[in-house]
């Protein structure tokens, strides 16, 4: 790791807004739609969209990625069990950095209506329930 990449994980001009890592496994659909959203619907949020699978992500997830985030919520229980497994010295638990997982399947394209939808029902339930906190 880079020290320059390193440094901006605690780069204070990012502001104080809740940094979010969408993941899904190539990070082209799922988890790009999902940062789009939370961009669109939420003013206080810094999304970025990445992939779980180093042969076809265009970002792959790594270690800064994951320290950098704030929140990891993810496209599949596979996404969050491939985070759990690689990154297993990190603190996942609710209250410092949780791992959320919306179970939407792999058979929508990039920001389809639908999935707009799914997601936006999704991020409100979990709102609703106290999981997630976001202006």
């Amino acid at each position: 790791m880079s020290m320059n990449r390193l440094w901006n994980i605690r780069n204070p001009h990012q502001g104080p807004h809740t940094k979010i890592l969408a993941v899904c496994s190539a990070g082209l659909l799922r988890s790009p739609t999902i940062a789009k959203v939370l961009t669109k619907d939420f003013e206080k949020v810094n999304c970025r969209a990445v992939g779980i699978s180093s042969e076809y992500a265009l970002i792959p997830i790594d270690e800064v990625l994951v320290q950098w985030a704030n929140v990891i919520i993810c496209a599949d229980k596979d996404h969050a069990d491939f985070i759990e497994e690689n990154f297993n010295e990190i603190d996942f638990s609710a209250d410092v950095r949780p791992l959320i997982t919306l179970g939407i399947p792999d058979a929508f394209s990039f920001s389809q209506p639908r999935l707009e939808t799914i997601i936006r029902e999704k991020i409100k339930t979990l709102q609703e329930d106290g999981v997630l906190t976001l202006e």
